[in-house]
């Protein structure tokens, strides 16, 4: 197995477009063609921080870049941090790529922790008991310059995964769970 350092592939890979495409047998068909290269830009506004990095080269996840992911998508609330599965990594990274823009996603959830599922539970008819959050196999995102519906679309085109539709609140949810779709 080759091992690649963070810093020698972003050197190398540094002017070089990037495509993404997902992981699941249903939709391995997608994005033919698109490259050996996968690519997840977001934001978290909670924390401040930006993630860009190239998480799949070759066939191959870094596992260095999905720990840098996996540490992005922790619970914010309680620091606490679950290994966030590539395959959601991938759905939005393909949903990103169908959608053709630079722009990274906004982060609302990545895992969360079941004290704070609970809590926004409380909160919320929309939160799930048995979330996929709460096993690091769901984000929630938003693109200013991409309605609700069109990264709907993006995601739901992957066939790989449950993808809700949250207008009303400005965000889509994807997960790697069973593929299915909800919302208004």
């Amino acid at each position: 197995m080759t091992t690649f350092s963070r810093r020698g592939v972003l050197g190398a890979f540094a002017a070089t477009m990037v495509t993404a495409a997902p992981t699941m047998s249903s939709a391995f068909g997608l994005l033919k063609g698109a490259g050996d290269i996968r690519r997840i830009r977001m934001y978290n506004g909670r924390t401040g921080e930006s993630l860009d990095t190239v998480y799949w080269i070759e066939g191959e996840y870094i596992p260095e870049a999905l720990k840098e992911v996996t540490y992005f998508a922790r619970d914010w609330r309680t620091n606490q941090l679950k290994t966030l599965d590539a395959r959601t990594i991938d759905i939005a990274a393909a949903a990103h790529n169908l959608m053709d823009i630079n722009e990274p996603y906004l982060l609302l959830s990545g895992y969360r922790s079941p004290k704070t599922n609970a809590m926004l539970r409380s909160r919320s008819k929309g939160v799930a008991k048995h979330s996929l959050h709460m096993e690091g196999k769901a984000t929630d995102l938003r693109l200013k310059s991409r309605s609700v519906s069109q990264m709907f679309r993006a995601a739901s085109a992957c066939h790989a995964g449950g993808v809700g539709k949250y207008s009303r609140s400005n965000f889509v949810h994807m997960d790697c769970g069973p593929v299915r779709h909800w919302g208004a």
